[in-house]
């Protein structure tokens, strides 16, 4: 008679309990990435061009390319956790949390596909952190472009918004609530 083993999960891994390490290092390793974003365009913004501001936005094409990637890394990875991950719960916030969920991952996907297309439009030649060259210079499409231009920067400064609201929202549950919601991403389990 063989006795059984309990099944262990391994750390890099979903759980209903918490999100695994895997999980949590691409959320804060874009957490980070796009503050670098938002602050590069903030202190343009604020300072105009200056050498600092230049240091940013220097970057702002390859780390937006970066995470274009990331984000379907995250989408793919999530997809393929979904059965293990925490549950939102049924509940009106529950239901909230994953539309705000949604709304995060399409806009984190639409903004730097945008800048993409615009920056290919723009004819100029694009090597990634300046080692990958993806594409040469060409001429200029307005069509390209135009849509892009219109489009990224608005929905930028929402997908930040956004990210305000859920930061919020992680404040609440930690300090507020403190129902342990937070902690799936911190990495704590009660």
């Amino acid at each position: 008679m063989s006795a059984s083993l309990p099944a262990t999960t391994s750390p890099w891994l979903d759980t209903p309990q918490r999100f695994g390490r895997i999980t949590r290092w691409l959320h804060w390793g874009m957490a980070l990435l796009f503050a670098w974003q938002f602050v590069g365009m903030g202190l343009r913004l604020a300072l105009g061009r200056t050498p600092l501001v230049s240091f940013f936005v220097g970057t702002h094409a390859s780390v937006g390319l970066l995470l274009l990637i990331l984000v379907l890394l995250r989408g793919a990875w999530g997809l393929a956790n979904r059965a293990r991950r925490p549950s939102h719960g049924d509940s009106l916030l529950g239901r909230a949390a994953r539309l705000g969920h949604a709304a995060l991952y399409l806009l984190m996907f639409v903004v730097p596909a945008l800048a993409l297309v615009r920056l290919y439009g723009s004819g100029r030649a694009f090597a990634w952190f300046n080692t990958v060259p993806l594409f040469a210079a060409s001429p200029k499409d307005e069509a390209l472009i135009a849509p892009a231009a219109l489009l990224h920067g608005p929905l930028a400064w929402l997908l930040l918004a956004l990210v305000a609201g859920h930061v919020g929202m992680v404040l609440l549950h930690r300090w507020l609530w403190r129902d342990g919601v937070a902690e799936r991403m911190i990495g704590r389990v009660r």
